[in-house]
């Protein structure tokens, strides 16, 4: 099933992967996501993403759900195939880049997975609909320089580093890994 956005893209209300299987969240996702955002150590390279609470997990939530109404993709959960567990989330949405649009490529795990591939067979499964979907539009992953396991993920799926559109984040400089010539 196809979730058309206002601006005509719509990624598939299920992304499957070999192992994996990335959907639109549901507000009921809000207590399993909250389990993964509120360890530290998914947060240690964003602090101020650290989330404690299941009110600010809910509204969270309902933040992915407006990106995809209005644009029909965003922020997914990640879900194992084999066990049906939800086990991170990832997704693209718009944002602003260097004063122009561009998809933020983002990807967070239950560190219970960390090491088995999932961030890069994610990333890789919604970069492919990228390239269908939206096969012009700059891909930016925004990772902080010691986040030494996400680089290897962007440059796993083709991503490159691009100093030209370094920023400023919330916690610090932020590296960009882009799909830009």
């Amino acid at each position: 099933m196809v979730s058309p956005g206002r601006d005509g893209s719509s990624q598939p209300d299920v992304l499957r992967t070999p192992r994996l299987s990335l959907r639109r969240p549901v507000p009921a996702d809000a207590a399993a996501v909250l389990q993964i955002l509120s360890d530290p150590a998914v947060a240690r390279h964003h602090p101020s993403e650290l989330v404690t609470e299941l009110d600010d997990v809910e509204a969270l939530v309902r933040r992915w759900l407006g990106h995809w109404e209005q644009h029909g993709f965003g922020n997914a959960c990640v879900f194992e195939e084999g066990t049906g567990l939800l086990v991170g989330n990832a997704g693209v949405r718009w944002t602003t880049v260097d004063g122009g649009r561009g998809l933020n490529l983002m990807y967070r795990f239950s560190p219970a997975t960390w090491g088995r591939g999932y961030a890069t067979e994610a990333a890789d499964g919604l970069l492919g609909w990228v390239r269908a979907a939206l096969p012009d539009e700059l891909v930016v992953a925004r990772i902080r320089p010691a986040n030494l396991s996400s680089q290897r993920v962007a440059t796993k799926v083709g991503l490159r580093r691009d100093p030209d559109l370094d920023a400023q984040g919330d916690d610090g400089v932020e590296w960009a890994f882009t799909n830009r010539s």
